[in-house]
């Protein structure tokens, strides 16, 4: 378990790397953010004086190497628009995002793997039903799903709220309402992907020779389930909700400006309009950080569940 968890830490620090130094790269691509730092009638001088003051005068690799080595000590810089640290800045949205990208998270895997399990087991029209399930869930894009949320609880009906984010702390019950439109919208296609995986995960341990063996001696039905096949369908269930996150962490981006939540999504669209570069690299960094976490917690559950993955 050490050496595997050695492995994917050193692994994830390369990667970490690789990747924001590919994104300070494309930071030269974007527009010169003097411009909308200065207005359109600053004179050359000024502009050249501004670039010289945020280090754009200097090669791309010198800058991001100068980031990194504030980033290793988590300094990630300060906003070139609002002078705050973009520490504080991604600390005041992230909650939000996560929030979002978690329960969305849980709701698929719990709601996929029940619904796999059922459809593994029962067959008949349950199963294609979540076959037509997964398959509108892979069309249907989730911005579409949104919109329509919105339209029918929000609009007609006004159940729930269209937009905005109430912090937990100021009442649990309006936290819950303003995320669960949010959270439907995200995890409305991820439920069928969890359940059509985890249906053929169990389908394939079912017909395993064991299976047939502790069934034939009377083993419950509920133990036979939970104990041995639950078990060993639950590595790929695992693995596709680590995948489901990634795509849902995404989607939270995308939803949060239907919804207009102030989290990494709408932080991340103004950051890039504008050419914020200190900004990008930080929801750039926290984003593979979360990605990455979320991957090593899901292979050290794995590999608990199943020792063969230990093995190099």
């Amino acid at each position: 378990m050490l050496r595997l968890l050695s492995r994917r830490l050193i692994a994830a620090g390369v990667l970490l790397v690789v990747i924001t130094a590919l994104t300070s790269l494309l930071t030269t691509l974007v527009p010169d953010p003097t411009h909308n730092l200065l207005g359109m009638t600053a004179t050359p001088e000024q502009v050249a004086a501004k670039r010289v003051e945020l280090g754009l005068d200097r090669p791309v690799s010198v800058r991001y190497l100068d980031w990194l080595g504030g980033a290793v000590q988590g300094d990630l810089g300060v906003s070139w628009f609002t002078g705050l640290p973009v520490v504080e800045t991604i600390t005041a949205r992230l909650p939000i995002t996560v929030s979002l990208a978690v329960i969305a998270t849980l709701v698929s895997a719990v709601t996929g793997i029940a619904f796999g399990m059922a459809a593994a087991i029962r067959r008949g029209w349950l199963d294609r039903a979540l076959q037509v399930a997964a398959a509108l869930g892979f069309a249907v894009p989730g911005m579409w799903v949104a919109l329509l949320l919105v339209i029918v609880f929000a609009v007609q009906l006004r159940w729930l709220p269209a937009t905005g984010y109430v912090a937990f702390a100021e009442s649990p019950a309006d936290w819950a309402r303003s995320l669960l439109l949010p959270v439907v919208a995200i995890a409305a296609g991820s439920v069928a992907a969890v359940a059509a995986q985890t249906r053929n995960a169990v389908a394939a341990v079912l017909n395993q020779d064991y299976v047939r063996t502790l069934r034939s001696r009377g083993l419950p039905r509920r133990r036979l389930l939970l104990r041995h096949v639950l078990r060993n369908a639950a590595p790929t269930a695992l693995t596709v909700v680590s995948l489901q996150f990634i795509g849902l962490l995404g989607g939270a981006i995308i939803v949060e400006q239907i919804f207009a939540i102030n989290g990494l999504g709408s932080l991340a669209a103004a950051a890039s309009s504008r050419s914020d570069i200190p900004v990008v690299l930080g929801v750039v960094v926290v984003g593979v950080l979360i990605v990455l976490t979320v991957n090593l917690v899901v292979d050290l559950l794995v590999s608990w569940l199943d020792p063969k993955v230990r093995t190099p």
